[in-house]
Order: C-alpha cells, then structure tokens, then sequence
C-alpha cells in the first residue's frame, strides 16, 4: 500500500477532531442539534486551516444515517455508514465538489445548476461545495444568484474562498459567513506532538516549536513540514536537522545579538553577523527570530507575565528583559520588522544587517552607553549680587505700610528702608548664580510682592506707597545689575530667556545661519541658562536625543557667534517646557482658529449657512502666512 501523507492521513473525520476552530465548530453544532439549517454556507480564511475539511464533515452530518440506518442529521456523524465513507473516499453521488479556479466559467456552472432540480439519489441532502469561489467570472456569478438565493430544501450550498474581498456583495449576502482563523503556534505544536506520536516517530519539542513557527497557522503546511522533516531528519524530528531543513537562525545567535545591542557593543554585533555569513543562515531569518523573541521580552517587561516552566528559553529572555531598557526594546523590534523590507533592496542582505541592528546604537537615548558625550561645562559664572538673599517679603508687618493717606512726607521711605536693608544694601557680595535671568525673575516677583503688600485691607496703593516701591524697585536693580566693562562686548541678557531664545533663532533662521539638523536643534530646544559678563556657558535643553549631535552643535556656536553671542555652548537632555518650536505651533494654531473665527462672522458666509445649508468643511480653512 502506498504511503498517505500525515496531511491526508490525519485529516478531521468529525467536528471533535478539529483543531483551533472552537468558534465555527459550536456554531455549526448547535445548527445541526437544533436543525436551524441554512440553505448557503460561505467558509473564508487562508490556506491549510480546514475549510474543504470543515464542508465534507458537514455534507457527512446533513447525509449520517448511523450504524444501524436509523439515524437523522447529526452534529456527530459516525464515519461507518455508506453516507460517511462514500463521502470521505470522494465516492458519494449527492455531494459534488467544483474547483472554481479551474471550472470558473458560465458554462461550469450552468452545468453544475442544472443536476439542483432533481433530488438527492443516495443521501439526505444533495451539496454542492464551490472551492475557491472568488475565481468564478462575474457571469458565473450573476447565473447562480437565484438558485443561490431560492433553492429547493434538498440542496445546500457550501462557498470556500481564500479571498473574500473578491466575491460579489450579492453573493455574501446570500450566505451565513463563517471565518476560519489561522492556527496559534501553540495549537499546531500540541497538535504535532500527537500525530508524531500516534506514528511512533521521535521528536524534540524545540523542533516541533520550530514547525509550528514556519507553518504560519496552517495546519497543514505544518503536517507537510513533519514529512519533510522525518524524511531529512532519517526518521526522528530532531531541532538541528529541521533547522538546517528551514534555514532558521539558532537562538543562540539571536540571544547574542540583543545581548550585544544591550551592552552598545558593536563590535560584537557585527562579529555575529559574520558568523552567521560564515554558516550561510538567512538574514531574514535573523531578524524575524529577533522579532519573536522582543516580543516575549517586551510583555516581561511590561505585562509582567509568568513565563513557561517548559520553555527552555524563558530564563534567556527574562535576562535579555532587564537587560535591554523598555523604551529601546520597542524601538528595535520595530526596526528588526521593518528592516525585513530593507533586505531586499541592499545587494548584500548581510550588510543590510548590519545597518539595520546598528541603527538601534545611533538613535540610542541619553543615559546609554552610546550616547554622544557632551563637552565638559566650565566652572559656573559669578556675579555680584546682595549680600545675603532678600527674605519673603510676606514677613514684612502690614502697618509699615499704613500710613495716612493725607500725610505725603518723606517717612514711609525712611520706614521701608528699615524694614528692607537687605534690598537697599549696596555692599556686594560673590555668591555664585545659575544666570542673570535667575537674578531678574527675583527681582521681578520681589516687587510684585512688595505691591501686593501695599494694597493691605482691600484698599489702594498710596503716591507715596508707590513712589516708595519703585526706589526700593530700582535700587535693588542697580544693586544687583553688575556693569559691563567698558569696551566689552559681552552678551546682554534680556527679560526672559525664553523670548531671547526665540528672538535669537528667528534671527539665525532669517540670517540663513543654520538648516536642516542645526535648525531642528535650535528649534526644539529651550534656552536654560546664558552667560554673564564675568564668562560661563549657554545651556539649551531638548528632549530628541538624536539632534544632540557634536557638528549640530558647533555649527549652532558658529551661527550664534555671527549674532555676536560667542558664547560656549552645551546641550543637555531633558523635559523641555518652552521652545520655539512649541510657540511657534501655538501661534499658528492661534491664527487657525482666528481665521475659523472670523469666517464663522463673516455675513456672507452666515447667509450661505443659512439660506442654503451650506457647512465648512472640518480642515479646509487654513490661514494666510503672517
């Protein structure tokens, strides 16, 4: 007798036998127990996960007679009677199959339409099973929509299609739909371990997972990889052949290069990929193994799953999970899935490879061991400033400020001046300041303070109450703005850092001073400290890592040296409150919704509204350049 194919051997007899089809196969057998029939099935879904199988199993439960004859339509065919076995042997006069992609003209179907008028020979029912139906012409189509839609209740229709994107609408809705899922890994694993020991064959679970993996949920090209693999294993299913048998990647190379890719090594990244060259393994291979396992590392780290005490490899990857940071896991495994489309368009899939896993150590975050080190900041700058830190001025009494309102003499000055010495105080002193800025925002709230002192009780601010803040306003000012030496040409420090900052890259943007990665870079970043007469450094900060690079930064020190800021400059990485960027996304926005504004108002556009019904279409009003 001739050798039968596991694929053929072990295929499904009866709805229990099946395999990762719970939810078709509950639906169909409480049809059939309730005999709630619908005359036209359709069956999607892609190749190998049982929809021929699924349509003989229920021709056999509409036509079962049971063992001893008697018996009616089951959601259990017994497999003994002359219904069952003529239709699993392809004998069984009342069940015909039609492949649609070989027999996909009017003709064919007018033929196979015209044997629906005379009633079942042998069996219950007659069934017709169209397999790969979205080939049918059109015409084939429209010649079998009334039958399909009408037919006698003898006849039931069974459709099969890998592509029901291509089946007509009117088709569909003659149909109940049922869509058969591809098969997890895990069910073809167990499945394939049941079958090679119902044959007696010898098999490693590490081989099985990796059959289960190449099949892709088809259980059937996972049963025609088992043959494959017994006969070039020489009868056992061991996971060295069956991975020479695939061309897949080992584990082992994988683990090695995430372990590598943690440590920033590229060097051994690099060394891996050679070996892997050397041994003639597929690099796609590589990097979907690569995805598999980023995956199982990723729900470690973030899902905080328990692992399988029968994976071998569930400790690797739990070692890898603490090893790789969360954020750089994501970013790989998105980079090793699209890197597989790179592959194809390098002459050599090995060097492209390499740039893809590479690429992972360029775009690496601050904090990593490949991340460009910033130049060294010189010591902070010094100013002069009071000779001790001003106290609130919440501590001030309330009645200093008392005074009567008629009474305009020249006391309450001298009271003031009591009570605030250490802001009158012109002895300076070399207490070191991050910036001048700091020094202004003090000085700014200091006197917003002090007025919102003077109005005490609800009641408003005297002449003299007023006089009195502004001196004590500009003598703390000149006590605390150091003078630039003469002839020196030292960086003045403005209001507020972030409106220089701003000032200063339109400015470079105008100018034509910066571009491409040195604009991005000054865009994005917020200005947080400037130097001061005495020396010191600009500090920016931005939170893209990737634009902090050392030529970025040496031609935005150039570009702010032709504005006369020859300034040292470091850029830092960080949250980032204010940037041009950001206000100039909000003044847009701003000129957005004035421009919605002001078309909503205009009497014309109201009187279309409202005569006509017409609308502003959402996104269509878009601003004119300022």
């Amino acid at each position: 007798m001739s050798y039968v194919v596991l694929a053929r051997k072990y295929r499904p007899k009866n709805f229990s036998e099946m395999v990762g089809q719970a939810h078709v196969v509950t639906a169909l057998g409480n049809a059939l127990t309730t005999q709630r029939l619908h005359h036209a099935y359709l069956f999607t879904g892609t190749r190998g996960v049982g929809k021929t199988t699924v349509s003989r199993i229920l021709a056999k439960s509409l036509n079962c007679v049971g063992a001893d004859g008697q018996g009616g339509i089951t959601a259990s065919p017994c497999g003994v009677c002359a219904a069952c076995t003529d239709i699993d042997s392809g004998r069984f006069v009342d069940y015909t199959e039609l492949d649609a992609a070989s027999n996909r003209g009017v003709d064919e179907v007018q033929a196979l339409l015209e044997q629906a008028v005379y009633k079942p020979v042998q069996g219950r029912f007659k069934v017709f099973m169209i397999d790969e139906v979205h080939m049918l012409t059109n015409t084939a189509f429209n010649a079998m929509l009334k039958t399909l839609e009408e037919p006698p209740e003898y006849l039931k229709f069974v459709l099969a299609t890998t592509d029901p994107q291509k089946v007509p609408v009117t088709v569909l809705s003659r149909c109940l739909q049922f869509n058969l899922r591809p098969m997890a890994p895990e069910t073809v694993f167990e499945h394939l371990g049941q079958v090679l020991q119902a044959e007696g064959v010898t098999s490693e679970p590490a081989a099985l997972r990796l059959l289960a993996r190449a099949a892709r949920g088809s259980m059937r090209d996972a049963l025609s990889l088992t043959d494959q693999a017994i006969a070039f294993g020489g009868g056992g299913v061991l996971e060295v052949p069956v991975r020479q048998m695939l061309g897949a990647v080992g584990r082992a190379h994988v683990f090695a290069l995430v372990d590598a890719l943690a440590r920033s090594d590229g060097r051994q990244v690099v060394g891996t990929i050679d070996g892997l060259r050397a041994q003639g393994l597929s690099a796609a291979s590589t990097l979907e193994e690569m995805t598999d396992v980023l995956q199982r590392m990723a729900v470690a780290q973030l899902a905080d799953a328990d692992p399988d005490p029968a994976d071998p490899e569930a400790a690797e990857v739990l070692r890898l999970a603490d090893l790789l940071p969360t954020d750089q896991t994501q970013l790989l495994y998105s980079l090793c899935l699209h890197g597989r489309a790179e592959l194809g368009l390098a002459s050599d899939e090995y060097a492209a490879l390499v740039m893809v896993l590479l690429r992972l150590l360029a775009f690496q975050p601050p904090g990593q061991a490949a991340r460009v080190a910033a130049p060294v900041a010189p010591p902070a700058a010094t100013v002069p400033v009071p000779a001790s830190r001003p106290a609130p001025v919440a501590t001030l009494q309330p009645a200093v400020f008392a005074a009567p309102a008629e009474k305009k003499s020249p006391e309450p000055a001298a009271q003031l001046s009591q009570h605030l010495p250490q802001l009158v105080s012109p002895t300076p002193t070399a207490e070191p300041v991050e910036s001048l800025g700091d020094i202004y925002k003090e000085k700014s709230g200091l006197a917003l303070a002090i007025k919102q002192e003077c109005a005490i009780g609800g009641g408003s601010v005297s002449v003299v109450q007023a006089e009195l803040v502004n001196d004590a306003v500009a003598q703390l000012s000149s006590a605390t703005d150091p003078a630039p030496p003469a002839g020196a040409d030292a960086p003045t420090m403005p209001a507020g850092l972030d409106d220089f900052w701003f000032d200063q890259v339109q400015a470079m943007v105008r100018a034509e001073s910066i571009g491409a990665l040195v604009r991005e870079l000054a865009l994005q970043s917020q200005l947080v400290a400037w130097p001061s007469a005495a020396g010191g450094e600009c500090v920016l900060r931005t939170e893209n890592p990737s634009l902090n690079q050392p030529a970025a930064r040496e031609r935005l020190r150039q570009a702010l040296a032709l504005l006369g800021h020859a300034v040292q400059l470091r850029v830092e990485g960080g949250a980032v409150q204010s940037s041009p960027a950001r206000r100039l996304a909000a003044a847009a926005s701003q000129r957005l919704d004035e421009a919605e504004r002001m078309l909503r108002q205009d009497p014309l556009v109201q009187g279309l509204m409202n005569d006509f019904g017409a609308r502003i279409v959402p996104g269509s009003i878009q601003p004119l350049s300022p």
